[in-house]
């Protein structure tokens, strides 16, 4: 009896990628970065209003990160093959650390201009296609694929939670410490996850990596792209919800205003509900552990995101309208984190920066998917247009299932890359 139960099978730890002493440094560093991150991004925001009074002020703040980070990123991805991975991580940081000084700086000698913001947002959009591809494979490289599940799991778990608390937290120190203060705390987190950094062990690049010019291997990023259909049809996959369906984030304050009149509070209560589903949906995929079977999962999550996102769109009163909204970013973040794994699985070290660079380049292409949900949004009303976004996403992943028959073969292809 007694050995019955212990050749049972351990259940699979939410947390197992912990126990590994390195990735915890590498955790407890994404937690200071990712919420100085989105602390940031408020505070941004504020400052630009204040020394501004213009909407497209706001807009420009956020071009300026998303331009540079597109433009960047396949040279960012062929940097990272080919440098060791914590000292350009390490280095990046310092470089944003030295750039926020200087906007602290010039605030609190009261000498802080708008273009000093939009310089400063446009060379951290730069760093972003060396930092976060770095970060990437120095996760790989410190817990290897055997639990690269639950690390990216728990990876996005801390994003949704920065992106949830983060601003919150910023937004009420304000009130306390001033701007400047936030602001200042927010280059300690970043001196902290630096600190945290200087823990890992080094992540030199691959032996055979390539001593070709710079360009030519960006170009071979995209060779490989074509040579390895697999990972190029999980790129596009999740393509999809980025470009059609993840945009809905930018209506929650249409929503909150026209839609339910919920004013400030509503949207933060949505935007809580957002986050809360999924920081729930990335714990489910750590809890699920490194099982196979990856791909009804990923598609069917993907199709449930479609489906409560519609829901959300026409439910009835504002509080059952949180409901579906959880849901639909519970499924979202199981797909999307599902999604990255198998890419992580399938590629080697050797092409690891540049293929999570295409990855990057989803998350700075999403802005392109406001564009018609807005448009829409104003004219047929943002229910709708949120909806049909919806529906379109749907009808898309569908046809990618049926007239794929190599997707469809992707349990088979990670099984044997393992």
């Amino acid at each position: 009896m007694t050995s019955e139960i212990q050749g049972k099978p351990k259940k699979p730890s939410s947390f197992a990628a912990l126990k590994i002493p390195q990735y915890r440094w590498l955790f407890s560093g994404n937690i200071a970065f990712y919420f100085a991150m989105q602390g940031q991004i408020l505070t941004r925001s504020i400052l630009a209003w204040e020394l501004t009074h213009r909407e497209l002020a706001l807009a420009q703040i956020n071009l300026a990160v998303a331009i540079p980070m597109l433009l960047g990123s396949m040279v960012g991805g062929a940097i990272v093959d080919r440098m060791e991975k914590r000292k350009l991580l390490i280095a990046g940081q310092l470089f944003i650390i030295f750039n926020e000084c200087i906007i602290l700086f010039l605030l609190m000698t009261n000498r802080l201009e708008f273009w000093n913001l939009v310089v400063a947002a446009t060379l951290m959009g730069f760093m972003f296609p060396l930092v976060m591809p770095a970060r990437m494979a120095l996760a790989v490289k410190v817990v290897g694929k055997s639990n690269l599940g639950n690390a990216m799991a728990l990876s996005v778990m801390v994003s949704n939670l920065a992106r949830v608390l983060g601003p919150v937290c910023a937004g009420i120190l304000i009130g306390f410490i001033s701007i400047s203060g936030v602001y200042s705390l927010g280059i300690l987190l970043y001196l902290i996850g630096v600190a945290c950094m200087l823990k890992i062990q080094p992540a030199p690049p691959e032996k055979n990596a390539s001593n070709k010019p710079l360009m030519a291997d960006v170009k071979y990023g995209f060779t490989y792209l074509a040579n390895n259909r697999q990972v190029l049809l999980l790129l596009l996959f999740g393509l999809l919800p980025m470009l059609l369906a993840m945009p809905f984030q930018n209506l929650l304050v249409v929503f909150a205003d026209e839609v339910w009149d919920v004013g400030a509070k509503g949207l933060g209560f949505l935007q809580g509900a957002a986050g809360t589903g999924g920081v729930l949906g990335a714990l489910l995929v750590a809890r699920r552990g490194e099982k196979t079977q990856r791909f009804k999962i990923m598609v069917f999550s993907s199709l449930g995101f479609g489906i409560f996102l519609a829901l959300f769109c026409f439910a009835p009163s504002f509080y059952l309208a949180l409901i579906p909204l959880v849901l639909a970013n519970i499924f979202a973040n199981v797909a999307s984190t599902l999604n990255n794994t198998s890419i992580q699985l399938l590629v080697p070290d050797a092409v690891r920066g540049r293929i999570t660079s295409f990855m990057l380049m989803s998350f700075g292409l999403m802005p392109l998917g406001v564009l018609p949900m807005a448009y829409a949004a104003e004219h047929i009303g943002a229910p709708y247009a949120v909806a049909v976004a919806s529906l379109l996403m749907i009808i898309g992943v569908i046809l990618f299932v049926l007239l794929s028959p190599k997707f469809r073969r992707l349990d088979i292809d990670l099984e044997q890359s393992t």
